[in-house]
């Protein structure tokens, strides 16, 4: 059963899911985020864990743990591509359930060092995915040029070098031959960022789908260069990218559809601050300042890639679009329910056939298990705007909450992990629970 979610004085109810989500277990209380937030819901989990989910066993028993810590929402798996992965892998995923395969490309983002070099030495793996109705999920970005140990594979249809600002785009030549190669083959590219992969997945047949976050609604280049806390990947491009990306959420087009890729990194690891080495430091004497006099050897470290939205994520889709009317860049009026209802959830639900993959995970766990759940007595979330013609702006804003800035597990083994939470102090809808029949 879905979240329904109901969007007081504007739009209604409707359903909403989360289409590409990373769940790392980094502690119990932090994983407790799905009871408070989530509740009954669709979720794709991701694969890039540490170590990867690359057998069929591993993405049963991760999906068993998340399950315990939250019984009501159906955890759709995916598993890593992996040189190990065999058509007799996908045979075994499809049977256990398992939805489709990721591909990270080698090393372009957080656990992607077992990533792909060469996409035609897994044809045969394609080809299976395709005979059996499986999704190929896409991280849709070449390495960048100084780290690409494959060139070849990953050439870009452009002269200039590959780097995080038009990796993505060089990656649709990719996305391209795939489907030209298996044409029937169900293919998401995740987290658009760019016009050139909206326009790309438009010309494209209709096995070829593609994702966008909350965060990319609000983001550009501008907003991540130096804050850590925006870096993401891919990262977010130019404000035209960004103005694409609104207008294909609202365009009603199933090709799109919502996809949060919330990655709950610690603090820790977002916040990087190097050691000074002393003897990199040359005082003069005659001035009496410090001048950097050599670049110390160490090794490079940089900040974790991914943003964490987890827990207001349907109603920063909101706030995105909400800001994007108040800039221009999209009418008021192309926000209506089936809109939203369609990028929040039938478009996704309707491209991975959710239906039928509940009901036959239900034929094989038993019936009697997962349809006990009385429908009469579903919960209905409810998105409060504060907005109404009636309310000034002050009313307004006291109609809604503010996104909490940090999410803190308890301590466990003397040490207490921090989440930061994207756009934290900032105003939101508010949101309660109701019983609904």
């Amino acid at each position: 059963m879905l979240v329904e979610l109901t969007f007081y004085f504007s739009y209604g109810t409707f359903s909403s899911d989360r289409f590409h989500c990373h769940s790392c277990l980094i502690s119990s209380s932090i994983s407790l985020l799905w009871k408070s937030r989530t509740r009954e819901a669709d979720v794709l989990i991701q694969p890039n864990l540490q170590p990867p989910i690359t057998t069929v066993q591993h993405a049963l028993a991760y999906q068993k743990k998340l399950e315990a810590l939250e019984p009501n929402v159906d955890f759709l798996m995916t598993l890593y591509l992996h040189p190990s992965m065999t058509p007799e892998t996908i045979r075994e995923a499809k049977e256990a359930g398992i939805v489709g395969v990721k591909s990270y490309p080698q090393g372009v983002t957080t656990n992607s060092d077992g990533g792909v070099l060469d996409y035609a030495s897994y044809n045969a793996v394609f080809a299976e995915m395709e005979r059996l109705d499986m999704v190929l999920n896409l991280h849709g970005e070449c390495p960048s040029s100084k780290n690409d140990t494959n060139k070849e594979s990953h050439a870009s249809t452009k002269e200039e070098p590959i780097s995080v600002l038009n990796a993505e785009e060089a990656f649709l030549p990719i996305l391209v031959d795939l489907h030209w190669r298996f044409p029937r083959l169900r293919i998401v590219l995740e987290h658009c960022t760019t016009s050139a992969a909206i326009s790309t997945v438009r010309a494209c047949g209709p096995t070829v789908a593609a994702t966008i976050t909350a965060h990319h609604l609000f983001l550009t280049v501008d907003d991540w260069a130096g804050d850590p806390f925006c870096y993401c990947k891919p990262v977010a491009k130019t404000p035209a990218d960004r103005k694409a990306l609104l207008e294909a959420v609202v365009s009603g087009d199933s090709k799109f559809f919502f996809g949060s890729d919330s990655a709950p990194h610690p603090v820790s690891a977002k916040e990087i601050t190097l050691p000074r080495d002393e003897h990199s430091l040359l005082v003069n004497q005659g001035h009496g300042d410090a001048k950097i006099s050599q670049t110390p050897s160490r090794k490079k470290v940089a900040a974790a890639a991914g943003i964490f939205t987890q827990p207001y994520c349907t109603q920063l889709v909101l706030d995105g679009l909400e800001l994007a009317v108040k800039e221009g860049l999209i009418s008021e009026e192309s926000i209506t329910l089936e809109i939203l209802k369609g990028f929040l959830s039938k478009h996704g639900r309707q491209f991975y056939r959710v239906d039928d993959l509940l009901e036959n995970r239900k034929k094989r766990s038993g019936a009697e298990e997962l349809g006990s759940k009385d429908e009469g007595e579903r919960e209905t979330l409810v998105i409060t705007s504060g907005a109404s013609p009636r309310n000034n702006r002050e009313q307004e804003e006291e109609g809604k909450e503010r996104i909490q800035h940090i999410l803190r597990s308890s301590k466990e083994k003397g040490e207490q992990i921090e989440v930061a939470i994207f756009r934290g102090g900032e105003r939101t809808c508010r949101v309660r629970w109701e019983k609904s029949s």
